[in-house]
């Protein structure tokens, strides 16, 4: 019977169910290029600089507006920046999409972008997300795979239709194929080209 209750329960949701829906989109050349074109700008690089410094500025213990919010673990480091002015809604969107374009131009492959919908406390949470490998290759089994930073997801996050933050989150390979994964610091250096 649980068959059965469960293929009903499908058809006539209870007030309990939440929605979540997964969708793979697209962002046109368009889009790419005048993200690309705001961030190589002055305003777009000052933006880019702001968050940079938070960053740092969050690891020594001072908070700062936008509020960048450090994640570190072993195997999984990154950050997050809160919507939060002077970030424009547009700023948002550009950021997200020159940042993907900036981790395609540190050698990675985007292996999928993809957009979930779901109901959460009564919010509607979108979240976009771009997810990055390091080009891998087995053509020579005898060395270790040059794994780069780790995998990359980048993800914007919208709450009733209102930008909430974008996070950056890189995970390593622990694998003894894979050599050790470069250092965090320099993955930020080279995103908001520092170095």
């Amino acid at each position: 019977m649980k068959f059965i209750e469960d293929l009903l329960g499908g058809l006539f949701p209870g007030k309990n169910s939440k929605v979540a829906i997964r969708e793979n989109f697209s962002i046109s050349k368009e889009e790419e290029d005048k993200a690309l074109g705001w961030m190589n700008s002055s305003e777009g690089k000052a933006a880019l600089k702001r968050i940079y410094d938070n960053y740092h500025l969050k690891k020594a213990g001072v908070n700062k507006a936008p509020e960048v919010h450090v994640l570190q673990s072993p195997y999984a480091n990154g950050f997050a920046v809160s919507f939060q002015a002077p970030l424009s809604k547009a700023d948002f969107s550009r950021i997200f999409i020159g940042l993907g374009q900036e981790i395609l131009g540190m050698g990675y492959r985007r292996v999928s972008l993809d957009r979930k919908i779901e109901e959460v406390h009564d919010l509607v949470r979108v979240t976009e997300k771009f997810y990055f490998k390091p080009p891998l290759s087995a053509a020579d089994l005898d060395n270790k795979i040059d794994q780069l930073f780790g995998n990359i997801s980048l993800e914007k996050i919208y709450l009733n239709n209102k930008p909430n933050f974008l996070k950056v989150l890189v995970t390593v390979y622990a694998d003894r194929l894979y050599l050790k994964a470069a250092p965090f610091d320099r993955f930020m250096d080279q995103l908001f080209k520092a170095d």
